[in-house]
C-alpha cells in the first residue's frame, strides 16, 4: 500500500520522507498531497516546502522588455520532444549549482509519467532549433513546475509564458513553483502558508486533471487573440 506522512508534518527545511520508489504511482500520488521528489543521490527525499511558492496564471509578470521579446518569430509547442527538453534541463548550468539533481533515475521515471499522460513539456523553437523548455506535471487544476533551461537568454520565459496562457483558459488554479527563488519571483510568485497549500491541495482533489495535448495547444494558439 502507498503512502506518505502527512505534509503537514514536514520539518521546518519541507523535508516529509526517506526512501521508496519512483513508480508512476507513487509519483502521483505525491502530486496530489503536494509532495516531490528532490535528491542528488539515494535514498530518494521527499519533500513539501513552504511557505509554498506558487504563480496564479492571470497574475504571471510580463516587463515591458519581455513584451518585446515576446514579439520576436518563436515557436512553442506543446509535448513534442518532452526528453530533450528533460535532457536540456539535466545539462543546464546553474549559478551556485554543481551538478544536477535531474539523475537518470529522475529523468527515466518523468519520461514514463509524460508516456502516462502526467507530465508534459514546453519547447521552444527558433529557426527550427530548440532554444528553450520547461516540463512539470499535472495534477487537477495544479500544474506543478519540475524544470527549466535555455540556450537563448528568455528562451525559458517566453515558454512559461505561453503556458500560463494555456493553463488560465483551461482553468488553472495556480502552477506550483515547488523553490522560492528570486527567478520565480521576477515571474509573479508568491507565498502561500503550509496550512493554506494543504486546504489548496484538498480542494484540488476534487478536479479531473486538465486536458493538454499537442493538438489541444495548437488548436488554442489559432484562437488566441
Amino acid at each position: 500500500m502507498l503512502f506518505f506522512p502527512h505534509p503537514l508534518s514536514a520539518d521546518e527545511d519541507g523535508l516529509l520522507a526517506v526512501g521508496g520508489t519512483l513508480s508512476a504511482e507513487r509519483l502521483a500520488l505525491a502530486y496530489q498531497m503536494g509532495i516531490f521528489p528532490w535528491y542528488n543521490r539515494s535514498p530518494i527525499l521527499w519533500w513539501y516546502t513552504h511557505p509554498r511558492a506558487v504563480i496564479y496564471p492571470s497574475q504571471v509578470k510580463i516587463s515591458k522588455s519581455m513584451k518585446s521579446t515576446l514579439r520576436k518569430p518563436w515557436t512553442v509547442t506543446i509535448d513534442t520532444a518532452f526528453d530533450q527538453v528533460i535532457t536540456g534541463c539535466k545539462q543546464a548550468k546553474r549559478s551556485g549549482q554543481e551538478g544536477t539533481w535531474i539523475s537518470e533515475e529522475i529523468e527515466d521515471a518523468y519520461k514514463h509519467l509524460h508516456f502516462t499522460g502526467i507530465a508534459h513539456s514546453v519547447e521552444v523553437w527558433s529557426d527550427g532549433k530548440m532554444v528553450g523548455g520547461l516540463y512539470g506535471v499535472v495534477c487537477g487544476k495544479i500544474f506543478c513546475g519540475e524544470s527549466m533551461f535555455a540556450h537563448v537568454s528568455n528562451a525559458s520565459k517566453v515558454g512559461f509564458i505561453w503556458l500560463a496562457r494555456y493553463l488560465e483558459d483551461l482553468g488553472c488554479t495556480l502552477i506550483d513553483c515547488q523553490q522560492d527563488t528570486a527567478h520565480m519571483r521576477t515571474m509573479g510568485s508568491t507565498l502561500v502558508s503550509k496550512r493554506d497549500y494543504w486546504h489548496i491541495l484538498k480542494e484540488n482533489m476534487l478536479s479531473t486533471d486538465m486536458e493538454i495535448s499537442s493538438s489541444n495547444f495548437d488548436a488554442w494558439k489559432e484562437t488566441y487573440d
